[in-house]
């Protein structure tokens, strides 16, 4: 059996309770996405070595790139625009990660933001400030259809902030109604998505739920989200798509 594939899962945010009480982080919530898709691959877990690091509240460390061969950004509730000090660490270890060529890179959500933001894309709000939550529909570039084997998907989404064009250099995957660049690929260096394949009907629920009371959502969006949450959504079909990258 050939050394498993060694995953830096960096992770941006703090999960809500139930989400925390249940996976730990969202070093946790990544890891059930993965195992589910290796599980749907036939891919021993084993083949898979997953280590978390806490790159908000930790004391600034990373892992040092001998140690691992990919690295997974998660999604976080902060701009990926900014430039608090820890967001800046993350960029400065992004563009590191990115000027050699054996160690990959994998970004979700917050995590696509901060590789197109390395790149030298736009990130910013959108205009207006529109939502995209809940199950959404995906449409996929050719590209996209090859790497992810679907003519389309559905979703989770959870963001207002969006990569406003494709940097140079990177293969287009896939857009939405409210959001153009949903993914980015380079071979054997970079796959992105802007959705959240790690999210489950129970954590988006409880987001929903949480920025309802917090009035982040008013009404009709909560509403209009509340009502696609139960609608089937292909999380397990990008992590599958996420590990193909991987051994590519």
């Amino acid at each position: 059996m050939p050394p498993p594939i060694r995953i830096a899962v960096l992770e941006c945010d703090t999960p809500l309770t139930q989400t925390r009480e249940r996976y730990g982080g969202y070093g946790g919530v990544l890891t059930k996405l993965l195992h589910s898709a290796a599980d749907a691959i036939h891919m021993p877990r084993e083949a898979l070595d997953i280590s978390k690091w806490d790159v908000v509240n930790g004391a600034g460390e990373y892992p040092a790139l001998d140690d691992i061969d990919a690295i997974l950004i998660t999604g976080s509730r902060f701009n990926a625009f900014d430039n608090d000090p820890w967001i800046v660490r993350l960029v400065e270890f992004v563009r590191m990660v990115l000027s050699q060529d054996r160690v990959r890179v994998i970004g979700v959500c917050y995590g696509h933001q901060i590789v197109a933001r390395v790149l030298g894309a736009k990130v910013a709000r959108s205009e207006g400030g529109a939502w995209e939550a809940s199950v959404c529909d995906v449409y996929l570039t050719p590209r996209g259809k090859e790497l992810f084997r679907k003519e389309a998907l559905s979703m989770f989404q959870m963001h207002k902030d969006l990569v406003y064009y494709y940097p140079q250099g990177v293969e287009e995957l896939a857009w939405s109604d409210k959001c153009k660049v949903q993914g980015m690929y380079i071979a054997k260096r970079v796959i992105t998505v802007q959705a959240h394949p790690e999210f489950t009907e129970p954590i988006v629920r409880e987001i929903l739920e949480t920025r309802r009371q917090q009035n982040i959502f008013d009404e009709d969006t909560y509403q209009d989200a509340l009502a696609r949450v139960v609608k089937p959504q292909d999380g397990v079909v990008v992590g599958e798509a996420f590990l193909r990258f991987l051994v590519e």
